[in-house]
């Protein structure tokens, strides 16, 4: 159906579905001191501004939701498309605030501990 709109009424609307996109996602990846807003997130990629991203993105980035670090990305591929950069990662590493520990924790923790005498 938008085909039969002006080419200019088409551009005007594509970058205001932009925009809004850009204002609706907190989630931005940060790769150095550039930071570019992520336009959608799925499984194994996500989508940055064409316009505002560099040309390929390769390596690892992180990518934050506001000011929380949520997670680590290893890019392996970016293509771009329709004004967008699509970026497919090997991994997505999800970022703890606690460091990993090399032991089972029981579902209830001691009840106390024997004091020597």
């Amino acid at each position: 159906m938008l085909e039969f709109l002006p080419i200019e009424v088409r551009e005007g609307l594509d970058a205001a579905r932009k925009r809004e996109q850009r204002k609706r996602s907190r989630l931005h990846v940060q790769l150095g001191d550039a930071v570019f807003p992520v336009l959608r997130l799925w499984q194994n990629g996500f989508a940055l501004d064409g316009g505002l991203a560099p040309g390929k993105l390769r390596g690892l980035v992180d990518v934050y939701d506001g000011p929380r670090h949520v997670l680590q990305c290893l890019i392996i591929a970016s293509t771009a498309e329709n004004g967008e950069l699509i970026c497919d990662f090997k991994r997505a590493t999800p970022v703890s605030s606690t460091a990993p520990v090399d032991f089972w924790r029981g579902e209830s923790p001691p009840a106390g501990y024997l004091t020597k005498s």
